[in-house]
């Protein structure tokens, strides 16, 4: 899958350390208040590449994951909250709770907001707005999702909102190759083509709704071949011209 050459923004760590810096190829360059320092990326640690206030995920925004549903095209954005607590980084692990027996991954492609925005006049003015774009696992607990009728609990638990590992800018979001593989194994491909609203189009929308902030994050919604997670398992989320959001799976102890 092509990996993009445009310069990716991230967080990272470096012992007790935290700092947000640039990424081109594998040089990191954090920019300070006074200073520029360059480190390498095998010497740090990958953070979520933003810190939300909110996210934002979208349901049912795929037409061949609607299709595979045999479900009609919504009229708009069918919408949800994931809470900021829910929020991992690449190479962590996704804890599996005790209250679900039926964890499912869900690829997708997530917009991150660069500057607060609330009712935007035009689809320009809220495109101005991202920041760039990354990868997103909305894992989701299948069987609290049914028994619920809402969406909430089965959304939220602790480490259900993997997310990274890197931003990135000037970006054409609609005509990516979207892939998540378990274990190796291809378990979703498509392309962002398929997304019914695009991301700008959710953003405008959303902004309507709510003000969002720099880092809030809109989950753009997941293809068709949803699946169960089980401990053990590592699953990876991989954009074209983005990267690759790698996660380990075990359950709660």
């Amino acid at each position: 899958m092509q990996q993009s050459t445009s310069i990716k923004i991230g967080r990272f760590k470096k012992g007790d350390a935290e700092f947000i810096g640039y990424l081109i190829g594998d040089v990191v360059t954090i920019i300070g208040e006074t200073y520029l320092e360059r480190l390498s990326l095998e010497d740090l640690k990958v953070l979520p590449p933003c810190v939300p206030s909110k996210i934002i995920g979208v349901g049912l925004n795929y037409r061949d994951h609607a299709a595979e549903l045999k479900m009609p095209i919504p009229d708009e954005p069918l919408i949800f909250l994931k809470p900021p607590t829910a929020v991992i980084g690449p190479e962590d692990y996704i804890l599996l709770p005790p209250e679900s027996s039926e964890v499912h991954y869900e690829g997708e492609l997530a917009l991150v907001v660069g500057k607060e925005l609330y009712r935007p006049k035009s689809y320009r003015e809220a495109e101005e707005a991202i920041l760039g774009y990354t990868c997103f696992n909305d894992v989701t607990a299948r069987d609290l999702q049914r028994k619920d009728g809402q969406w909430t609990r089965s959304k939220s638990f602790n480490t259900f909102a993997p997310i990274g590992p890197f931003i990135v800018r000037d970006l054409d979001p609609t005509n990516l190759s979207i892939q998540t593989r378990l274990n190796g194994n291809v378990v979703q491909s498509s392309s962002t083509r398929e997304l019914i609203f695009k991301p700008v189009e959710l953003l405008y929308r959303i902004s309507q709704i709510m003000t969002l902030l720099p880092g809030d994050v809109i989950a753009t919604g997941t293809p068709f071949g949803v699946g169960p997670l089980k401990a053990g398992d590592v699953v990876e989320v991989e954009i074209e011209s983005i990267g690759l959001l790698r996660n380990y799976v075990k359950a709660i102890e």
